[in-house]
């Protein structure tokens, strides 16, 4: 049986499997199953349909209606185009369906003894894909691996390695001060910063910085000396200084040189050792300083401006579906109305009701999880609960804030609304390890 202290690990038997037949006359006979057969059967029986508990019903209702939202005002977004993104996300999110529903079968402590294979799988995708020639360029970054019928983004799959590798490392290892915790804190950063160095070289800015907030929120529910947070704290306030300090040198240079923030990007990025790109230094700008930068003349601050004229006009109850504007018409971009900022074309069509409904869904979805989290009965299940919904947390948040200006705009989509295969199929997967924690949770002796 599962070992309770370090979270367990699940080994389904080898043993043959009896097939019983009727026999013409007398009593059945029992078969033993032939070899491929036993074998067939012996993987199968890690899906597990009946458990101490039944399933959680909250978030899966929450997430089939945000669903349904999404492949909504994804075909309102694109109205007057000719593109049929809502009818492919209607296939991510039957495949993502299959996926959470596979998942959600399996004893979440399986991953305790496999998830190595997993982590290394998405290393060797991640190092795939910056290869000349193997990785599809778009838009300046190389992050797709294009299979023909599916653009797989590797950085997907990677937050759910870097849950698990974090997730294993934290239900092993015995954390107290920081002196006796180093060990563990040393193989931690190596195990989740490759990862994420993987993924900046893409560049992926908007992936990486939801992999940290993850990582600290298991540490803390880990209970790490508190010496440690504020450490990271000042860690971080650093690293935000110098990137303001670098922004600084940044505009000093474009206006010395008299060069244009938009047409020349990418000449300063030479004279800097801190690894932006000028766009996203462009980025910070139209957040921190949007009058430095013509807002007619960078593509972000025209979004921003558009995503705000968006959200404002929707009133209480909005202009109604298929009826927005600003989509319609496309001064909210083709490019960005499906996707990073779909929540502005609801805030539109639906007004302050429908985007007060999509946050009550998030939020039933965020509550069960940290919920569950608590009902967990060992480290692990604990530590994926927390991390899932931690992450999911901070997709929501910087999404929304993005959308009406209270953070710098970074891309990042929201979950199970925005267009996108990849992500939807790994959100999927993420929830799914969460409903699998909560049927799992009693089944220990």
């Amino acid at each position: 049986m599962p070992d309770r202290a370090c979270g367990g690990k699940l080994r389904p038997g080898r043993a043959s499997f009896p097939i019983r037949m009727l026999a013409p006359s007398g009593p059945d006979v029992e078969f033993d199953a032939p070899p491929m057969l036993s074998r067939a059967l012996d993987y199968l029986s890690v899906f597990k349909t009946a458990t101490r508990e039944r399933w959680d019903p909250w978030t899966p209702f929450a997430l089939l209606v945000l669903g349904f939202i999404g492949v909504a005002f994804i075909y309102s977004a694109q109205l007057t185009q000719s593109a049929n993104d809502w009818w492919k996300q209607v296939v991510w999110l039957g495949g993502g369906a299959g996926i959470y529903l596979a998942v959600s079968l399996i004893d979440y402590r399986l991953w305790l003894s496999i998830w190595h294979w997993f982590y290394l799988a998405c290393l060797i995708l991640l190092i795939l894909v910056l290869l000349p020639g193997v990785g599809d360029a778009q838009f300046g970054a190389q992050r797709w691996l294009d299979f023909g019928f599916f653009k797989l983004q590797p950085s997907e799959p990677a937050k759910v390695a870097v849950l698990f590798v974090t997730a294993s490392i934290l239900t092993r290892a015995k954390l107290g001060s920081i002196r006796q915790s180093l060990g563990s804190l040393g193989k931690l950063a190596l195990a989740a910063g490759v990862p994420m160095l993987l993924i900046l070289l893409q560049p992926d800015l908007k992936s990486a910085i939801v992999l940290p907030p993850m990582v600290f929120s298991m540490l803390y529910v880990s209970r790490l000396s508190t010496r440690f947070f504020a450490g990271a704290l000042g860690a971080f306030m650093i690293v935000v200084g110098l990137v303001a300090w670098d922004t600084s040198g940044y505009i000093k240079f474009m206006k010395s040189n008299n060069l244009d923030f938009m047409r020349d990007k990418g000449r300063y990025e030479t004279h800097s050792w801190i690894p932006l790109k000028d766009y996203q230094r462009n980025r910070i700008l139209t957040f921190a300083a949007p009058d430095i930068i013509d807002p007619t003349g960078t593509k972000d601050a025209w979004n921003l401006n558009q995503s705000l004229i968006s959200v404002g006009s929707g009133g209480l109850v909005g202009k109604g579906w298929t009826q927005g504007t600003q989509a319609q018409l496309g001064y909210l971009p083709p490019a960005v109305s499906h996707n990073d900022f779909i929540f502005s074309v609801i805030a539109e069509e639906k007004g302050f009701l429908g985007s007060l409904t999509v946050l009550g869904l998030f939020g039933i979805v965020l509550i069960n999880g940290i919920r569950i989290a608590g009902l967990a009965r060992d480290r692990f299940g604990t530590l994926l609960a927390v991390g899932v919904t931690v992450l999911f947390a901070v997709h929501v948040f910087v999404n929304i804030a993005m959308t009406i200006g209270l953070v710098p705009i970074t891309g990042i989509p929201l979950p199970f609304i925005s267009y996108g295969g990849s992500f939807v199929l790994s959100c999927c997967l993420l929830q799914g390890l969460v409903q699998s924690v909560y049927r799992f949770r009693k089944d220990f002796t």
